[in-house]
């Protein structure tokens, strides 16, 4: 699918992920800033990238504003964002939750 505006879902508060997803065209190219980046970033860009496929999103640039997200929060704020993006908020695809 093929994302229509930028979106943005989370805060930068403790514990949370900020999310920005945008048109990208080369593939999903995640930039992620945090503090646990050398031990959990890796799986932070796994998180973000399988749940992106999920809603068959294929070319996206995604800025990831992580302060200590678990993965639940992490896909959760994906989600949303990718929502937003493909201008589905009002339809759900409840199988990618």
């Amino acid at each position: 699918m093929e994302i229509k505006k930028t979106a943005l879902a989370g805060t930068t508060e403790s514990s949370d992920i900020q999310i920005t997803l945008s048109k990208g065209n080369d593939g999903i190219d995640v930039d992620l800033t945090s503090d646990v980046k050398k031990q959990f970033g890796d799986q932070i860009v796994k998180v973000i990238t399988d749940t992106l496929n999920k809603f068959q999103i294929t070319n996206a640039k995604v800025r990831a504003v992580d302060k200590g997200a678990l993965d639940c929060v992490i896909k959760a704020r994906t989600i949303t964002a990718a929502s937003r993006a493909l201008n589905q908020e009002d339809q759900i695809n409840w199988e990618v939750l």
